[in-house]
């Protein structure tokens, strides 16, 4: 009888493992059309012409870490769509002054209306930094500025830290991220498969979030 259970015990080894693989399959596939998903739905221009285009927002932030988005930041706040700038996640010592230079804008201008936040290190650090300082100003709407491919996960990360607040999203479009054929450009695919996959960890967080708030 021993031949016949180790036959019945290698059948079921074998019909566990082709479960398995087949699950893998499966998690693949759905991973790969959700990324495919995900890098279709990137803004490839800017919102300058766009529904949002003119309108105004208690506060602008500006989350560091590309290029050109404290330009556009400064662009904004100079064009009256906002009452004060919030910059989240600048270095420890640099100064508005500073900043304002770097980006071709004359210090004398804006530098009453600009926030520094140094804390944040991370876009959930950015959202709950961001967050703090809104209530401290009794904001109540705000115009997200940061790349477009990072867009989706910020506001997912700042609706949980300020579920009361109102977010316009402002993408900036990144020069270096080649979204036509994406997946023929090394630094961009990286970029997209990278940012992907923590928009899925944020997800399941707000899941949680959503679970447990509810």
């Amino acid at each position: 009888m021993r031949p016949v259970h180790r036959r019945r015990d290698g059948g079921t080894m074998a019909r566990a493992v082709g479960n398995l693989l087949a699950g893998a399959v499966v998690l693949a596939v759905l991973w790969l059309a959700g990324l495919i998903w995900y890098a279709a739905d990137v803004p490839r221009i800017s919102p300058a012409t766009g529904p949002d285009a003119g309108r105004t927002t208690d506060a602008i932030v500006v989350l560091t870490g590309g290029s050109n988005r404290l330009g556009t930041g400064l662009e904004l706040l100079a064009a009256g769509r906002a009452r004060k700038l919030f910059v989240s996640g600048v270095y420890d010592g640099v100064e508005v002054q500073e900043l304002l230079k770097l980006s071709r804008h004359s210090p004398t201008e804006m530098e009453c209306c600009i926030t520094l936040g140094y804390s944040a290190d991370s876009t959930i650090g950015n959202a709950y930094e961001t967050a703090d300082w809104m209530r401290d100003q009794g904001f109540r709407s705000l115009r997200v500025v940061t790349a477009n491919y990072h867009m989706r996960r910020s506001l997912l990360e700042l609706s949980m830290a300020m579920p009361d607040m109102e977010l316009v999203p402002h993408p900036v479009v990144a020069p270096t991220v080649h979204l036509d054929d994406w997946w023929l450009w090394p630094g961009t695919a990286n970029l997209l498969v990278n940012e992907y996959n923590k928009l899925l960890v944020a997800s399941l967080r707000w899941l949680v979030h959503r679970a447990v708030e509810g």
